[in-house]
């Protein structure tokens, strides 16, 4: 089967790789559509820290974000789940540790993550092997498009449950990329007033396109507000964030830099505000499933364009196709 591989920083190619087979508790995916993540950038360009840490090496099968269907059931599983339309969770647990028997298998110490971490082949590829109990169905309300975002969905979802914004509360987004927007998308789904931060001028125009009121720090009004998601970059954000909500408010940080932020946690305790750190879609893949079914939110803006595999390597190094629209995520149509 043809799948895309890392040889090495800045080295994409799409190459002929023997496809998976479904041994047991797992299936085989016809992969129809997969997503292009920030890390799957930082992997391409050698920046991901797991390269340094050794959690990853070259040659690397890379995709996380990913829809199918499938077609192979391995022993002990199921054969009704065959021709199911499902996506996936990417962290995948030992199964044995307490953080797992607890069902926090995403922060499982000897976790593997698909086309991440531990050697686990990706989804940019025409099938992928998983582990039944990492699948979710995908109902018909939910197109191939909507299920290659549910993965990043559930970032967002879960970023936006842990503000605990309702309606009428306020809330500030630092950073209007795909994780920014989308947590906007759920923040205003659950009746929220929500604003974002942004710095670039092309992204803050889409986000305005999308209906909502963007800002940079320098013109920020001087408002309450009840939660800020940090969804940027910026080894700054995290602190201005602190510095942003109102006391007894809630501060989740969903953002990675490249370098280490410094937090005055003193600011935290006097202000009695609640900060919480998000790691993984894993406990927010059901409810993005169920907020994209329902129409409550509508992820599909995002995408600026769909390409095949072969144009990917391109859009890996920068290159945006011809005619894409302004979003900040692109696709990939493999099957």
């Amino acid at each position: 089967m043809k799948a895309l591989v890392l040889t090495g920083p800045r080295h994409a190619e799409v190459q002929d790789v023997d496809p998976p087979e479904a041994v047991p508790g797992e299936v085989v995916v016809d992969v129809q559509r997969a997503g292009i993540c920030g890390t799957d950038v930082e992997f391409f360009t050698g920046e991901m820290q797991y390269l340094h840490t050794r959690h990853a090496e070259y040659p690397l099968r890379i995709g996380h974000e990913w829809m199918g269907t499938v077609s192979a059931v391995g022993p002990g599983v199921d054969s009704a789940w065959i021709g199911t339309r499902v996506t996936g969770d990417t962290m995948l647990g030992c199964g044995v540790c307490r953080r797992c028997l607890n069902g926090r298998q995403h922060v499982c110490a000897f976790r593997t993550e698909i086309g991440i971490r531990g050697g686990r082949p990706g989804a940019l590829a025409e099938q992928l092997a998983v582990p039944v109990t990492a699948l979710h169905r995908l109902p018909d309300a939910v197109d191939d498009a909507m299920g290659a975002l549910v993965e990043p969905g559930g970032n967002a979802f879960r970023a936006t449950d842990a503000a605990h914004l309702g309606r009428g509360d306020r809330a500030v987004i630092l950073g209007p990329g795909t994780i920014g927007l989308l947590s906007a998308l759920f923040a205003r789904a659950a009746g929220a007033e929500v604003h974002l931060l942004g710095k670039e001028e092309g992204s803050i125009a889409f986000a305005r396109s999308l209906g909502f009121d963007v800002w940079t720090e320098a013109d920020l009004p001087d408002l309450p507000w009840d939660a800020v998601i940090e969804a940027s970059t910026a080894p700054h954000l995290p602190a201005k964030a602190v510095e942003l909500v109102e006391p007894g408010g809630r501060v989740v940080y969903i953002g990675l830099s490249g370098t280490p932020s410094l937090l005055d946690t003193r600011l935290l305790a006097l202000a009695d505000v609640t900060a919480v750190g998000i790691l993984s879609a894993s406990p927010g893949l059901a409810g993005t499933i169920e907020q994209y079914a329902t129409g409550a939110v509508d992820p599909r803006p995002l995408i600026a364009a769909t390409v095949t595999l072969d144009e990917l390597p391109a859009v890996l190094a920068g290159e945006r196709p011809a005619g894409a629209a302004r979003g900040p995520k692109f696709h990939v149509a493999i099957g």
